[in-house]
């Protein structure tokens, strides 16, 4: 069985690049494309792929708290997140927020390839053109990040955190309505059960409670 991807890359050269490589490969299969963040959340949703590759630096919506909606929508599917920048603090929040690992984007055909690979069987493995001290900080992020989610989100049911994460991704009721194919009263009737739940008291503090506590 082939392992299923999305290519999550504002720069197009970059992004075709990419995905003529991984298509080489005949256990590979690319079934999307993004250009930006949010386009990446939506096209989890639509095609839940076994692996996204998420650019760090990414517009509408940056390549952390894309990772953060799909990891809480879609808790089998891995990220990998892209960086040219071997010390870039945003990796550390990135796999904080839930991603699996990083490749660097100077990492070679071979290496890249072996990440992949090695990510769909559940191994970290992170790229080794980079300083030692910061690789440990970002095993240590993984580490943290596997046992840090706060009790609360846990009382929300699957049906839940995904409207949550809609919410957080800016759509408005009517948008969640249409993408999850049920009424906007239903919408709102979860709304009502999550702020309960959570403690707060409306949408704003609802979506920052959850930002921060994945």
């Amino acid at each position: 069985m082939s392992i299923t991807l999305l290519i999550a890359e504002d720069q197009r050269l970059f992004r075709q690049s990419l995905r003529l490589l991984l298509e080489c490969e005949s256990d590979l299969n690319v079934v999307a494309e993004a250009m930006d963040g949010r386009e990446a959340f939506d096209l989890a949703m639509k095609h839940k792929p076994d692996l996204v590759l998420m650019d760090v630096d990414m517009p509408k919506l940056d390549g952390v708290t894309a990772t953060k909606l799909i990891r809480a929508c879609l808790p089998d599917t891995k990220v990998l997140m892209l960086s040219v920048h071997d010390e870039d603090t945003r990796i550390i929040a990135a796999v904080q927020a839930g991603a699996f690992g990083y490749i660097l984007k100077d990492a070679d055909h071979a290496e890249f390839l072996r990440i992949i690979r090695a990510t769909h069987r559940g191994e970290h493995v992170l790229s080794p053109f980079m300083p030692d001290r910061f690789a440990r900080s970002a095993v240590a992020a993984v580490e943290e990040a596997r046992g840090a989610e706060k009790p609360f989100l846990s009382s929300l049911t699957e049906r839940e955190r995904e409207i949550l994460s809609c919410a957080a991704a800016g759509r408005g009721n009517k948008e969640i309505a249409d993408q999850l194919c049920v009424s906007i009263e239903t919408v709102k009737t979860h709304l009502h059960h999550i702020y309960q739940k959570l403690s707060v008291n409306g949408r704003v503090e609802a979506v920052l409670a959850y930002l921060q506590a994945k």
